[in-house]
């Protein structure tokens, strides 16, 4: 066994995903990111030292893959742990348009990307987990899990299942593995996602003002939030609102 710790992030190519790989690497862990984006894992790739870093092109939501994936992480791994687990995958546009439109196929694509994947990935790094000494899971809901705009319900249901899973889990696999979820709000990802679809923020003052801190969220915020959560010894089935304080927030139309 060595002295390292370990963290799997899921969806870590771009966004919070490669926010959460990057800010953990940073601090000297060793990092493992699926992702389906293969061009923006090789960038993290030629960021990061092999002996430090691993990065697997998966689509987490497909069984198979998985299991593949674990085959290698294994090997990777050896007689280590895998310390924290975050995920983080899903499909970020909430917007599935009108209920009579949406097929099944598009439905179950939004709950694969996000819930089962969260079951799924979890399930593979349990064993994995179960080596570590405080192990935790941090699955990223959503606020839209609790709230809502319209035609966003395929989004809302796989965010509002991972939040149940969440504390599901934590009754089951505690006291070995504790597992939370963190709620984003508006975070920017703008400036993390892969050379090419990298964009800079352009909000107005009106954005940042209805948030009571008086911004708007970035990847970092969340990072910082798994890190919280993974040394909270005694936080376990929780549900963090990351969010500016959007939630708390009285909203009255002019």
């Amino acid at each position: 066994m060595t002295d390292s710790r370990t963290i799997l992030v899921t969806g870590a190519g771009n966004g919070i995903g490669r926010a959460v790989t990057t800010h953990f690497h940073g601090r000297g862990w060793r990092v493992i990111g699926l992702d389906t984006d293969s061009e923006a894992l090789a960038e993290l790739r030629s960021a990061m030292s092999a002996e430090g870093a691993l990065f697997l092109t998966c689509n987490v939501g497909r069984e198979g893959e998985v299991a593949r994936a674990f085959e290698r992480i294994a090997e990777w791994l050896g007689e280590d742990a895998l310390d924290c687990l975050v995920n983080n995958a899903g499909i970020a546009d909430p917007y599935a348009g009108p209920l009579d439109q949406l097929s099944l196929a598009e439905w179950q694509a939004w709950i694969d990307a996000s819930l089962t994947a969260a079951f799924l990935v979890t399930r593979a790094a349990l064993p994995f987990l179960e080596r570590s000494e405080g192990a935790s899971v941090a699955n990223i809901s959503s606020t839209r899990a609790v709230m809502s705009e319209p035609d966003t319900f395929a989004y809302a249901a796989a965010k509002g299942g991972l939040d149940a899973l969440t504390h599901s889990l934590a009754v089951s696999l505690g006291p070995g593995v504790r597992v939370n979820a963190i709620r984003p709000g508006w975070i920017e990802t703008g400036p993390w996602q892969r050379k090419g679809k990298r964009t800079e923020p352009d909000h107005r003052e009106k954005d940042r003002a209805q948030h009571p801190v008086g911004r708007i969220g970035e990847p970092r915020d969340i990072a910082e939030a798994v890190e919280y959560l993974h040394g909270a010894g005694f936080v376990t089935g929780q549900h963090l609102n990351v969010d500016g304080g959007m939630t708390v927030k009285m909203i009255y139309e002019d």
